[in-house]
């Protein structure tokens, strides 16, 4: 642990970190690379005719592709009532019902589901007793998978990371992790495989696909203005924030910046069930 680090958004912070501008958030996080689903569709049964949760749906940004599988009926909880109100005008579909509020609060029926998902939103819970609610809700046989878009990868240089860190130095940061030397949350691959086990889930392997995603200065202004531990700052600051960003981007970097990326994927099945896998 690094000493006198920066302490950590808290949990609840997720509830209400990315709705004060949903369009934006929908338009500049990337989407997930097509070979996520492909996995999902191989390691976690996805497929058309069943029954998905979405756990922290956001504004669709996995909705949208799980949709596309052809469930027969995706509920999508997200907490925020901005970002549910965004996803249930832009994603209309009869199949799909949104549940503006936590996972923790919202009601929903034991045994009803063969997929549990959530993208880029399970560190944002506490995360055993909530895969062992996953686990009271899933069928048998059911899987549940955990994916994230990760903004980093520690086995390549990110210069643009590097040039701009002093920019965070003080700031909190997510949960996610990833700030002040921690490892991302995602990331960890051994902690996150213990949970599993620890609510009785027979775990896959994780994957780790590594890409690179480029961004002109508006992009990264965009992008960065999506962060929690953005939005978490007083709106003169956030102001400041971005520009010094924008401003690297363009001065250092040519107007034309890298960022590495990480989509990791984590699949399991009631550890009973295992032997079920479609």
């Amino acid at each position: 642990m690094v000493a006198n680090a920066p302490a950590s958004l808290e949990r609840s912070f997720g509830r209400e970190a990315f709705g004060a501008d949903p369009a934006n958030y929908h338009a500049a996080r990337p989407a997930y690379p097509g070979q996520t689903w492909e996995a999902l569709a191989q390691r976690a049964g996805l497929r058309g005719g069943i029954d998905i949760l979405e756990i922290g749906a956001g504004t669709g940004l996995a909705t949208l592709p799980l949709l596309a599988h052809g469930p027969t009926s995706l509920i999508a909880v997200e907490p925020d009532a901005r970002l549910a109100a965004f996803l249930s005008h832009t994603a209309e579909d009869s199949r799909l019902s949104v549940v503006a509020e936590p996972f923790e609060e919202a009601e929903l029926p034991a045994a009803s589901f063969d997929l549990v998902v959530s993208a880029t939103a399970f560190h944002w819970l506490d995360t055993v007793p909530a895969l062992a609610r996953i686990h009271r809700l899933l069928r048998r046989g059911g899987a549940v998978a955990l994916i994230w878009n990760v903004f980093g990868d520690g086995s390549r240089p990110d210069p643009f990371h590097e040039a701009t860190t002093q920019l965070f130095e003080g700031h909190r940061h997510s949960t996610s992790g990833g700030g002040s030397g921690q490892t991302p949350f995602a990331l960890e691959a051994s902690a996150r495989l213990d949970d599993f086990a620890a609510t009785g889930f027979a775990a896959d392997a994780p994957e780790f696909r590594r890409w690179t995603l480029e961004l002109n200065p508006d992009g990264v202004r965009a992008l960065y203005a999506t962060y929690s531990n953005v939005t978490a700052l007083p709106a003169p600051a956030q102001v400041r924030l971005l520009d010094g960003l924008s401003e690297i981007a363009a001065r250092q970097f040519g107007g034309k910046v890298q960022r590495n990326m990480t989509t990791a994927i984590y699949t399991a099945r009631r550890a009973g069930d295992a032997h079920l896998a479609a």
